[in-house]
């Protein structure tokens, strides 16, 4: 079996890219969250509560969310929201 590697074994532009993506991950499912919580149910494709429990499914949750989940707002709210 390998010998697991620690930080330390890690190159500081590898140390980077982690952080880097530990830190878009939280940031998507910030977003995720946030916009499911702000989104109306009708402009939700499925349950909200099951969307929020993909959150937990890192990455895939808040890419699929924001791919397959929300509704296109529709064409009156685009413009009022400019």
């Amino acid at each position: 079996m390998a010998e697991k590697r620690t930080w330390q074994d890690l190159t500081p532009t590898q140390q980077r890219l982690v952080v880097a993506g530990g830190l878009l991950e939280a940031a998507t499912t910030c977003w995720m969250l946030v916009d499911l919580r702000r989104r109306s149910p009708a402009l939700v494709r499925g349950p909200r509560w099951a969307w929020a429990l993909s959150s937990v499914v890192q990455p895939f949750g808040p890419l699929a969310y924001a791919l397959l989940g929300r509704r296109a707002l529709p064409q009156a709210l685009r413009v009022a929201r400019r």
